[in-house]
């Protein structure tokens, strides 16, 4: 392992980045500068200049003997569907453009997309004056609308993994994934299984109030949300990255990762939120209605039950971000059940 790189993240060298971009093009460019992207903790990710004064992104997926969790299965090839979904059905959403994906049967997939511009939100924050970010962050609110307006044929994720015929089955199959997972990778949970799987169970006819199969991103944390100042000096998004783990369901579980260890329901006027009700209009959820808040306890326990358990596939030792995310899990469990 090199430094506190996960094991699913190869170290590439000039040579493996000129290699792919050599495989990637019908009459490729030859690469003038290159350096690894940090802040992920999947994929190793290089930005490289071509000499056709293009910036693109290389994204290169982990080699298939190396183990992962259930639902990672093909996340590469999952980012190539999601960008050409994106760009077919909601092209308002700034998402790179794809320019190839491609497969190496011995070493696993790529994907080399257009850069964009700007940088992420916690990047910014680091600044020595942090700029305004609620514009952007209104502005990823105004794109996941977008975004859930997208229906897929059925629930849960697509290229074989966990999925369904109605939001119930396919939410329960997910946890299921993530639970089986947990005993591959002998990591303790604060609750047990069965009493999660109980849960989830005794909320199937409430899952099943969702009809429709929406396209959720899923992933919006900061670190996938860049932002610009633009003409005005107001800082906006400029892309929205990392959509491998998209899947189809409840537009309320993309609520979740947004407000990463927050609480939607005690923010409503948080900038994201305003965002998306500005655009879903009569689609928008109502955070005041209980079976609303009852689904996302259950979609935050899932997000915290998913972070706890990837930790020693990406050989993670951090005993606070495991006690954090252990206390989390419990709350959400609690507040799922109704007791608080």
């Amino acid at each position: 392992m090199d430094g506190d790189r996960s094991p699913t993240q190869r170290t590439l060298t000039r040579d493996d980045v000129e290699h792919y971009i050599e495989s990637s093009f019908d009459r490729p460019p030859s690469v003038v500068d290159g350096a690894p992207l940090t802040g992920g903790g999947f994929a190793a990710v290089w930005s490289v200049e071509l000499a056709d004064a293009r910036s693109v992104v290389l994204k290169v997926g982990p080699p298939p003997q190396v183990p992962l969790l259930r639902y990672e299965r093909g996340m590469i090839a999952a980012e190539a569907r999601y960008l050409r979904l994106v760009a077919a059905h909601a092209p308002q959403v700034p998402v790179p453009a794809l320019l190839h994906h491609g497969v190496d049967p011995d070493g696993g997939g790529w994907l080399i997309v257009d850069r964009l511009p700007g940088r992420n939100l916690p990047a910014l924050a680091d600044c020595a004056e942090p700029p305004d970010d609620s514009a952007a962050r209104h502005d990823l609110g105004v794109a996941y609308a977008a975004l859930h307006q997208v229906t897929g044929e059925r629930f849960g994720y697509d290229g074989g993994r966990a999925s369904a015929a109605t939001w119930a089955a396919a939410f329960t199959a997910i946890v299921d994934d993530l639970l089986a997972d947990a005993v591959d990778w002998s990591v303790p949970l604060p609750v047990p299984a069965d009493e999660i799987r109980s849960l989830v169970a005794r909320h199937a006819g409430l899952l099943d109030t969702v009809r429709r199969p929406a396209l959720l991103h899923w992933d919006g944390w900061d670190g996938n949300v860049l932002a610009a100042p633009d003409a005005h000096g107001v800082l906006r998004m400029t892309g929205l990255v990392d959509g491998e783990r998209f899947l189809y369901g409840d537009p309320v579980m993309d609520l979740v990762s947004p407000l990463l260890l927050r609480r939607a329901e005690q923010e409503p006027e948080h900038p994201f939120l305003r965002g998306y009700r500005s655009a879903a209009g009569d689609t928008a959820v109502d955070l005041d209605d209980q079976a609303v808040r009852r689904r996302l306890a259950l979609y935050r326990l899932h997000l915290y039950l998913l972070m706890l358990v990837e930790m020693p596939s990406r050989q993670m030792v951090d005993p606070g971000r495991s006690e954090l995310l252990t206390d989390l899990l419990a709350r959400e469990f609690t507040a799922a059940s109704g007791r608080a």
